[in-house]
């Protein structure tokens, strides 16, 4: 049903506003041809009766006596040469017709009352039109004579505009037909572009719904390179995101249960233990220092998470102020020193006299540092050692931190900073700690770069603008 709706929507809406717009563009049109064309048809007949009239006239101002007159009027009615297309009729003072062309007399159908309009206008004459009972359309000319006899004392010339409404008939039948041949290949070509469009918001909207789903298996096909191909283009490229970000997030959710399975289940282990233990001091030290360890660990991660989220959120602040850099890097080194040392790893802390300070959240750039050396530890094999350098460059402060571990497979290296990511699942670690440095390294205004070749060991350079460079 929704299939259909998006179809008959798209159409209807082109319908209503394009061909509809047309068709009424070409009705008016065809109005506007027609009245100018009937306009310049009913001209041009008025034109030539009153031609026909003044050659009348001018026949008749040169008589100045009744019998003349009288005479010439009756000759120019009998010698009449257009009786087929034109009909004389002359009336008296009082309206009546006196004498016609054609011989017969109209007084019972024709009115009168074009004499008294001529009688009434500036000029002496009017034009009229008329229907009769038979359905002919007829044009009426009147004028107004010298008046030397009263029983001529006006002429009316009338003709026949059946001609011309056979004539407009004609063209409005043309004009139809072209109006119609326009809609019809408007109507056609338009219904192909609708349909160039609709196939593809179809395919779209049932690829969509499967994205929503949770199905990312589909892909769009893309039709043409236009402004459709585009969105074609970046909802496959907001698929593929989406499909890696489901997939690094049930990672993410698995890896996640696993590094909390297992605090805790130490935890609840030497908890165990600890309760039906009985005089064992060694024994009883051990286990709390693993409970205190594994706490430790699961703090840790769970304000992990919640930098996390509050970073997601964008509720994630900083509390700055001038700090030590050195004071935060070396509490750091000192925090994995120890723990290095029972892995069989060698820490090498090059420590400088002094560097500038930097403005900075001092507990946030400590929790860099440390998740900087917990991954360089982490990724380290036994006897392998891991390089702290921090030294300054053009008023900036840096901190580099590198390994001799597994190091990262160059078709990771571009993603390493994104959430949920991780390059290596066998490996301890939600996959956010990096992103979250990441974050608050940029917020300090600052950049982590990452270089790394597999098999020989990464190194992470921080950099961080000192308080003189900044200002």
């Amino acid at each position: 049903m929704r299939k259909k709706g998006i179809k008959r929507s798209i159409t209807v809406r082109w319908a209503v506003n394009t061909l509809g717009l047309v068709v009424v563009i070409l009705i008016l049109a065809e109005i506007l041809l027609l009245n100018i064309a009937r306009n310049y048809y009913e001209s041009t007949t008025e034109q030539y009766l009153v031609s026909r009239m003044e050659t009348i006239d001018s026949a008749l101002s040169r008589f100045t006596s009744q019998s003349a007159y009288r005479t010439e009027v009756r000759n120019i009615f009998e010698q009449f040469s257009e009786k087929d297309k034109f009909e004389l009729i002359c009336l008296s003072d009082t309206g009546r017709v006196t004498l016609t062309s054609s011989g017969f007399q109209p007084s019972d159908w024709l009115p009168t009352g074009d004499f008294w309009a001529a009688a009434d206008s500036p000029d002496g004459t009017v034009f009229s039109n008329m229907v009769l009972e038979s359905g002919e359309h007829i044009l009426r000319y009147t004028s107004l004579l010298p008046g030397l006899a009263r029983e001529y004392s006006a002429i009316m010339i009338m003709t026949s505009l059946d001609a011309v409404d056979s004539q407009m008939t004609a063209i409005a039948v043309v004009l139809t037909v072209i109006a119609a041949v326009i809609v019809l290949l408007m109507l056609t070509s338009g219904l192909y572009f609708v349909k160039s469009i609709v196939i593809p918001v179809r395919q779209i909207s049932e690829i969509a719904r499967g994205y929503a789903e949770g199905d990312f298996s589909e892909r769009i096909e893309k039709r043409s390179d236009d402004e459709l191909g585009d969105l074609c283009d970046s909802i496959n490229y907001m698929a593929g995101t989406l499909e890696n970000s489901e997939k690094m997030k049930n990672e993410f959710i698995s890896s996640v249960s696993h590094e909390l399975r297992t605090p805790l289940t130490a935890i609840k282990g030497w908890s165990e233990t600890l309760s039906v233990m009985e005089n064992d001091p060694e024994t009883f030290k051990k286990g709390m220092r693993v409970i205190s360890g594994e706490t430790q660990r699961l703090s840790d991660m769970v304000e992990e998470l919640l930098d996390f989220s509050r970073i997601q959120d964008g509720r994630f602040s900083l509390n700055k102020a001038p700090t030590d850099i050195l004071a935060e890097l070396g509490e750091a080194v000192l925090i994995y020193g120890e723990r290095a040392k029972e892995l069989g790893i060698e820490i090498v802390y090059t420590e400088p006299q002094m560097l500038p300070f930097v403005n900075g959240d001092a507990a946030r750039l400590r929790q860099v540092f440390i998740n900087i050396i917990d991954n360089a530890i982490k990724y380290t094999e036994p006897g392998g050692s891991v390089k702290i350098e921090a030294f300054s460059e053009k008023g900036n402060v840096a901190v580099s931190i590198s390994d001799t571990g597994v190091g990262i497979p160059a078709a990771d290296l571009p993603k390493i900073k994104q959430k949920f990511y991780k390059a290596n699942q066998t490996k301890r670690g939600s996959g956010i700690g990096l992103a979250v440095a990441d974050e608050i390294v940029s917020m300090h205004g600052g950049s982590l770069l990452i270089n790394s070749e597999e098999g020989k060991g990464t190194t992470v350079l921080i950099t961080l603008p000192g308080i003189e460079s900044k200002e």
